[in-house]
């Protein structure tokens, strides 16, 4: 763009030195000249743009009133003294006399956009016209306009990515979107259906029912159940989502398949069921165990460890019981219950290692009406409620998943715990105590077991030792066991330990502890067929680590003489060894030389299998 400037009345042959010569000079009629003036600065100061007029000697000679206000350019101003970064631009178009347009200027904190051209006059350049566009809102819509993008991206992703199905409707029911796991769910696809009206679906077969319409009707979120034509159970969630002036604009849909849900929650709850009959029957187990006088001890260590159990039942500090499987930590915190002054109240006995980890917070603090998929319709209190004046005992703590562990921390600051999809603390006077047979600094070390929760667990721990180092017990516990298991199942009198038997469970390391000394005495008893019990009667597990050769049974002669139970004890005794040796029936018949079916009728015949 080149600018001719010719003013009115102009003399042709009127010599012109520069552009104020030309605009300040009074040729002819010095009235027209002044209203030629007049117009053209209101010309100027009428336009939306900041606009000025520069001689080849960088001199301002007009400025419109957006010059003179945000970049304070008046006539007679220096535009390399006054803009600086702008003269090169006005340089730039003098020398090639071709105008600039679209150049980032920034100047009195506004950022603009100029336009630079050369203003001719017959065969010279006798000066610039400078236009600026200011582009602060436009960088501002801009910027708005490209976080719309983002943000628009983020919601496509996020809607694309989601496992849930998802319906999008606007406020007459016409389908605007769905996405892929909507198609996957109803074995639609989005093509199909975008653009038809919700009635429509409905019509074809496509849908039974519509929470869509349920939601246009009440205004309000809704939930249906709804089951597809391939079988999937859904759940569906509606939600109106309004405008600014309070009118429902969309619909949109969550569709969740709850058809795995539904059947892991069954069998869940038949698993539970069942957890829970068999913890009560080794509740009342223990119970009757105590009541008794099950609690066996002849070892320094084990009446170390019962007595500070007895002393810290008088408090209600936390205590942490320690030990491997089957030592017994159940029955030591059941005598600090019976001892304590909440022996009168519950206390609830939970095995965190037998609560699966999605459901071990609702289990353990309860949960509100609608927490989840599935929640009963009055909600549930939870193991911490339940034990409210009582005991909690938390066996097996150290399986209980990070976030459990965050709460169960909270509540022994604080004594306050939150149901599952609840927002109501309740304060529950509850005491704590914790069982583990796993190591819980080295699980502290590995990450696995928060360590600030360690610390308030373990203010009393107390070791149960194994039954390996209670050697002065064992005696007595397998007399007891004996004893108490021929009451309970045959009555009568108890069959009587050969003296190579009873050396053989004495010398045993039982690493079952006291679960398995029980278990091995119950077996003996009901498989005892005579009244003594000998070394061929004992499990393989018990005679494997035997170092000196036993007699078989050979001692029985001596009272009747039998060859043929001789015969047999020993036969007994081998096929019992080649078994604990080899592990397998196959492998022990070839050891001995014999077919496998013979081993077989063999294990039968002697009641090994």
């Amino acid at each position: 763009m080149h600018i001719s400037m010719d003013p009115p009345h102009t003399d042709p042959n009127h010599p012109v030195s520069d552009l104020h010569a030309l605009l300040l000079s009074n040729p002819g009629n010095d009235h027209v000249a002044r209203k030629w003036r007049l117009f053209a600065r209101a010309l100027l100061n009428a336009s939306g743009s900041a606009i000025f007029v520069v001689d080849p000697s960088g001199t301002v000679a007009i400025s419109n009133h957006l010059v003179q206000k945000h970049l304070g350019l008046f006539p007679g101003s220096l535009i390399s003294t006054s803009l600086p970064d702008f003269w090169p631009l006005v340089q730039r178009v003098l020398i090639r006399r071709r105008e600039l347009r679209d150049q980032p200027v920034q100047a009195g904190g506004i950022s603009f956009l100029a336009r630079i051209a050369p203003i001719n006059f017959k065969t010279d350049v006798i000066g610039v016209l400078c236009l600026l566009e200011d582009r602060t809102e436009l960088e501002k819509t801009t910027r708005k306009m490209i976080s719309f993008q983002e943000l628009s991206q983020e919601l496509d992703a996020i809607i694309a990515s989601s496992d849930d199905g998802l319906w999008i409707c606007d406020d007459q029911g016409m389908i605007l979107r769905i996405n892929a796991a909507s198609e996957r769910l109803n074995m639609l696809r989005a093509a199909d259906v975008v653009g038809r009206n919700i009635d429509e679906m409905i019509t074809d077969g496509h849908i039974d029912h519509s929470v869509t319409r349920k939601v246009l009707k009440s205004g309000k979120r809704e939930n249906l159940l709804q089951q597809t034509r391939s079988g999937r159970k859904l759940m569906l969630t509606g939600n109106p989502v309004f405008n600014a002036e309070g009118k429902l604009i969309r619909v949109v849909v969550n569709e969740r398949d709850i058809t795995e849900i539904d059947a892991l929650r069954a069998e869940l709850e038949a698993q539970m069921a069942k957890n829970d009959q068999i913890q009560r029957q080794m509740q009342e187990l223990q119970i009757a165990e105590m009541q008794g006088g099950a609690v066996i001890a002849r070892s320094a260590n084990i009446i170390q460890a019962l007595s500070q159990a007895e002393k810290v039942s008088r408090v209600d500090s936390t205590v942490l019981i320690l030990g491997e499987s089957g030592t017994g930590k159940g029955v030591v915190a059941n005598l600090i219950h019976t001892h304590s002054a909440r022996a009168d109240k519950p206390m609830i006995h939970v095995n965190c290692g037998a609560i699966p980890e999605s459901l071990v917070e609702s289990e353990l603090f309860g949960y509100e009406k609608g927490a989840f998929t599935g929640a009963a319709q009055q909600g549930k209190p939870g193991y911490f409620e339940l034990a409210d004046k009582g005991i909690l005992f938390l066996d097996e703590v150290a399986e209980l998943p990070i976030a459990s562990q965050v709460k169960l921390l909270r509540f022994l600051e604080d004594g306050r715990v939150t149901r599952v999809g609840g927002t109501r603390a309740r304060t529950l006077d509850v005491r704590i105590i914790c069982a583990t047979h796993r190591d819980l600094e080295q699980m502290v070390a590995q990450g696995q077991f928060r360590l600030d929760l360690f610390y308030r667990l373990n203010v009393i721990p107390i070791t149960v030792p194994p039954l390996r180092e209670r050697e002065a017990c064992k005696l007595s516990l397998i007399q007891h066991y004996i004893d108490h298991f021929t009451a309970k199942l045959k009555g009568g009198k108890p069959p009587r330990l050969s003296r190579h038997a009873l050396d053989a469970l004495l010398a045993y390391t039982f690493p079952g502890n006291i679960r398995e000394l029980m278990n091995i005495c119950e077996r003996l008893v009901v498989m005892a067929e005579s009244p003594r019990i000998d070394v061929e009667d004992l499990p393989a597990t018990v005679t494997a680590g035997l170092s000196k050769p036993m007699d078989y049974g050979l001692d029985k002669l001596e009272g009747d003489g039998n060859l043929t139970r001789a015969m047999a004890a020993v036969e007994r005794h081998i096929i019992s060894k080649a078994l604990a040796t080899h592990g397998t029936q196959t492998k022990a018949a070839l050891a001995l030389g014999v077919n496998q079916s013979t081993i077989a009728r063999k294990i039968k015949k002697h009641g090994l299998g």
